[in-house]
């Protein structure tokens, strides 16, 4: 039973790193974005791994556990591509010329 809920709540967690990462796709932008925050969650997810992997306790949790990681790994990829985009337009020169 106690797999069950294990499973419900990482299901609850995993369903918001989807839509997470496609509104940071989206804005094209890191700000607003923690990558302390990120790391923590990943470092979470593989210490979760590691204890089903060192209780012996494999079962269809760890798959659950596998997919979040792989889907927050993805949000890391695209807050580096996001972090590339800002330092790209903040270096950008206006190319309208300024009227005084």
């Amino acid at each position: 039973m106690g797999s069950l809920f294990e499973t419900l709540m990482l299901v609850c967690f995993g369903l918001s790193w989807p839509i997470n990462m496609m509104k940071a796709y989206k804005a094209r932008t890191a700000k607003g974005t923690s990558l302390p925050f990120l790391l923590l969650i990943i470092t979470g997810y593989l210490g979760g791994i590691a204890a089903k992997i060192i209780s012996g306790n494999i079962n269809y949790v760890l798959v659950v556990y596998l997919i979040n990681l792989a889907i927050v790994l993805l949000n890391l990829a695209v807050y580096f591509r996001n972090v590339s985009l800002d330092r790209k337009s903040e270096g950008k020169v206006n190319l309208v010329p300024v009227r005084a």
